[in-house]
């Protein structure tokens, strides 16, 4: 699918967790601000993550999960 390690990391995180943030995503992989955005949005535009809410509460989940 063309993921990073980090990438495949937030998913299994996503998996165990049920949801991930920003905040969540940078702490384990190093990265910053807005490197964690860039690469949550790649997630989000393959398809595989969805994001919900907004802002500061923005939070991503796995896409169909909980719909």
């Amino acid at each position: 699918m063309g993921l990073n390690e980090r990438q495949i990391k937030a998913v299994l995180y996503v998996k165990k967790q049920g949801r991930i943030t920003n905040r969540e995503y940078r702490t384990p992989t190093n990265v910053s601000d807005e490197g964690a955005r860039l690469d949550l949005s790649q997630l989000v535009k393959k398809g595989i993550l969805e994001a919900r809410g907004r802002g500061r509460s923005v939070h991503y989940v796995l896409r169909g999960v909980g719909d």
